[in-house]
């Protein structure tokens, strides 16, 4: 009752824990950024490798199907590729939870904690993002605010006039990556390769699909508009990949970690955006309308 903490920092080690969960996977940029902001903030932090983790839930795997998956840089296919990585970040989840639980116990402290997960909109409206994994959490402070205008805080945050945590300018300049495949000499991964579309693409799409209530139709008529660079059938095949990645993930959104809504675009199904969860991700009569549309202005254009 009588306790006054000496400064911020001091303060932060008392009430916010942070862990490095890595694997061989995981660069060593990523270990040094996640150590630089907990120094900089103050929280508690630990590191862990995971891998032992991995390895057992793989060898029971084994143990049950005689098979053993395989990355796709070392010759699996696509369902291995993405189930290994899927198992990476489910277990992030659960070891998240059992630190949670027992840190304060460590600490001699009594009580638990919650757990803040780190799913942006982008990843909630892409589907980039494991269901049941360290976006699932307690709450999540950046569940509904989208990669540009969250990369746009951290440059805010990281300049001494505002929170001075001068890491967060590293942080926002590093390509965005999930870390989840081996790194080789010829591949590295990166979140807009996996996806498809880059995250500034992402944003439009995020606020014409939320905001504008676009669908496939009428958000290809507002991008040929917009995006003036790009020929009709360049525009149609952007607009058609992501409704269909957006309609095979919409599930995904049914269990999104509670969010702080700060913005009007979140695709969160629980409480912000109640639009149906099962789609057609064929879109029969917009996809057919959208070629109609594209081969009228081509034949224009002749």
């Amino acid at each position: 009752d009588e306790y006054i903490p000496l400064d911020a920092k001091e303060f932060a080690n008392h009430i916010m824990h942070t862990v490095y969960l890595g694997t061989s996977n995981s660069s060593e940029g990523t270990k040094n950024f996640s150590k630089g902001l907990a120094d900089e903030i103050g929280t508690y932090h630990l590191q862990a490798n995971i891998d032992p983790m991995i390895a057992a839930i793989l060898s029971v795997f084994k143990m049950v199907t005689g098979k053993e998956p395989k990355f796709k840089v070392h010759g699996g296919s696509y369902a291995e590729n993405l189930a290994l990585q899927n198992i990476q970040a489910r277990l992030r989840m659960v070891f998240a939870y059992l630190l949670a639980q027992l840190i304060p116990w460590c600490r001699g402290k009594t009580g638990w904690l919650l757990v803040l997960g780190s799913a942006n909109v982008d990843e909630g409206l892409r589907g980039y993002l494991t269901k049941y994994d360290c976006s699932s959490a307690d709450l999540n402070p950046i569940g509904g605010i989208a990669k540009a205008d969250l990369k746009r805080f951290l440059y805010w945050a990281g300049e001494p006039e505002n929170l001075n945590y001068g890491i967060l300018h590293q942080i926002a300049a590093a390509p965005p990556t999930a870390e989840l495949e081996p790194i080789t000499d010829e591949y590295i991964q990166r979140d807009e390769e996996d996806m498809g579309m880059t995250y500034e693409e992402l944003t439009v799409y995020g606020r014409l699909r939320k905001i504008g209530k676009c669908g496939p139709v009428s958000m290809l008529k507002t991008l040929l508009i917009e995006w003036p660079q790009l020929t009709a059938r360049q525009v149609s095949d952007k607009v058609k990949f992501f409704f269909k990645m957006y309609s095979i993930n919409r599930h995904k959104m049914t269990v999104l970690t509670p969010s702080v809504h700060m913005e009007s675009y979140s695709p969160e199904d629980n409480r912000h955006d109640l639009r149906q969860i099962f789609y057609n991700v064929k879109w029969p009569w917009q996809f057919r309308k959208m070629d109609e549309i594209v081969d009228q202005l081509e034949s224009k254009n002749k």
